[in-house]
């Protein structure tokens, strides 16, 4: 039976909830990813269909399923993230440097960074797109957030 288990990697998430609240929690994460090669990002799991995420809550060290919908933003560390497209090699990124306000009040402040054809390269069409959470860069972490959870966000002009 041990021959049918899918190898995972135990990935340390640091995870918004509605709220303020501020959970630190392991997730697991595929060795292959299905929509890309290379491993599994988190992004690719949070992007997916499944409604509860298995993890384990560092703080209690019990195991806790997180409703996908209620997460606010998640972050991890970049090298964990790296943006596969960006990495083609296909064009040069398109930035903004923004302030996301979400509806509980908390804001989040970093660089959204995307590659996307030129004819549709604007941020509300990045944003616009179909995937419930977007990359928002935020120092030394890549934070993923939830769309949903997004009351507004304003470029911040250099």
């Amino acid at each position: 039976m041990e021959e049918l288990r899918i190898p995972k990697r135990r990935t340390s998430v640091e995870v918004l909830l509605p709220g303020g609240a501020v959970r630190q929690v392991i997730v697991f994460l595929s060795e292959f990813a299905s929509t890309h090669v290379g491993a599994e990002r988190l992004s690719d799991l949070l992007n997916g269909t499944n409604e509860f995420l298995p993890a384990v809550d560092l703080e209690s060290d019990r195991a806790t399923f997180l409703n996908r919908a209620s997460i606010c933003a998640a972050r991890v560390a970049p090298e964990l993230e790296e943006d596969v497209h960006a990495a083609d090699g296909a064009t040069i990124p398109t930035e903004h440097e923004v302030e996301i306000t979400l509806n509980d009040g908390s804001v989040l402040k970093g660089l959204i960074s995307y590659v996307l054809p030129p004819d549709r390269s604007r941020l509300a069409d990045y944003l616009n797109d179909s995937t419930p959470f977007f990359r928002l860069l935020e120092g030394n972490k890549v934070s993923l957030v939830n769309k949903r959870h997004v009351s507004r966000i304003v470029a911040i002009k250099g």
